[in-house]
């Protein structure tokens, strides 16, 4: 019997990284998939102020209502601790997220004010995209340069 905990005992333990991976496999799909839509939408406004696509008051609407509604997302929730990608492989983000919440959901926040004014804004002309584009970029790349491991 007592071969059989020991045993048992070792097999969880060596499982233990692949237990902490699985535990937090839905988290981290659904921050990955909310910063795709994130993403593809600045992709579809980013083609528009370079002019690589023609501009859609329409479509440029769309796109930043998109990123408004992902900026909605309760997104410090998806990274609960241990779900960092220094546990977790697929996963970018630093593990002083789960201890500096607030410094998180501030700059999450600033996202959601820039795409706030990205609504208002895109569906007025051209001249509005480069302005809105600074501020959504200046967002995205301020949380990324404190709580994303570098690729």
């Amino acid at each position: 019997m007592k071969k059989i905990v020991t045993v048992l005992a070792a097999a969880a333990i060596l499982s233990g990284g692949a237990t902490v991976a699985q535990e937090y496999k839905n988290q981290i799909k659904a921050r990955q998939g909310t910063m795709w839509v994130i993403a593809l939408n600045l992709g579809t406004l980013g083609g528009m102020a370079k002019g690589e696509t023609e501009y859609d008051a329409e479509a440029a609407t769309m796109a930043a209502e998109s990123i408004q509604a992902a900026s909605n997302v309760h997104f410090a929730s998806l990274f609960p601790e241990g779900s960092d990608g220094e546990m977790n492989e697929g996963s970018t983000a630093k593990p002083t997220i789960a201890g500096d919440l607030a410094g998180f959901n501030e700059k999450w926040a600033a996202l959601g004010a820039a795409a706030d004014k990205a609504v208002a804004e895109v569906g007025t002309g051209t001249e509005a995209l480069g302005p809105v584009m600074g501020a959504l970029g200046g967002a995205c790349k301020s949380c990324h340069e404190t709580y994303r491991i570098p690729q």
